[in-house]
């Protein structure tokens, strides 16, 4: 039987329909991403964790988010653009969504009922500054900001999670990627 987490419909950058069952048998770091974010430029080091484990059945997959701060505001085309122009991006960024509470995506939904508890860095105060300026996680479980990152594993499985400010390059992030491959 399918994981659930290949099972839910998603769309690419150009809206066809897909689901991550597409990456069965990879290792999948899924991310939500905003172009406008100061945490932008994890990017870089998404698209070099990225192509530092690509070719041992590894894949980055973007989901644009537009939640936090508006800090995605492009459209599809933009979005690719800047992640090219910007970044150099290869890894795939799909469609728009919606990680927030109210409107989550099906497919976070799901991330999150496997993997409820984010990993924060030690000592990290990013949660602090959050409430400094007055943004608040209302439940424990919902998606922090952006780029929080869920690690799938080759069955379709989240076995681990990070919050937004653990950088793709971290020794925690590529240490459990490594255990997966």
């Amino acid at each position: 039987m399918a994981s659930p987490l290949y099972r839910v419909p998603v769309h690419r950058a150009d809206g066809s329909s897909t689901t991550l069952g597409e990456y069965a048998g990879k290792v999948v770091l899924v991310v939500n991403v905003a172009s406008a974010c100061g945490l932008t430029p994890q990017y870089q080091a998404l698209e070099e964790v990225y192509e530092k484990y690509r070719d041992r059945g590894f894949v980055v997959v973007g989901f644009p988010c537009n939640d936090f701060g508006a800090q995605e505001p492009g459209t599809a085309e933009e979005i690719a653009e800047f992640c090219d122009t910007k970044f150099g991006v290869k890894f795939p960024v799909l469609e728009k969504i919606t990680v927030a509470s109210a409107t989550r995506h099906p497919l976070y939904k799901e991330l999150i009922a496997e993997q409820p508890v984010r990993q924060d860095k030690p000592n990290s105060e990013f949660l602090a500054n959050l409430a400094k300026y007055g943004i608040e996680i209302e439940h424990p479980e919902d998606i922090a900001w952006n780029f929080e990152k869920f690690l799938v594993d080759r069955k379709g499985r989240a076995v681990a999670r990070f919050a937004p400010d653990v950088t793709p390059d971290d020794a925690l992030v590529t240490s459990a990627i490594e255990a997966q491959l």
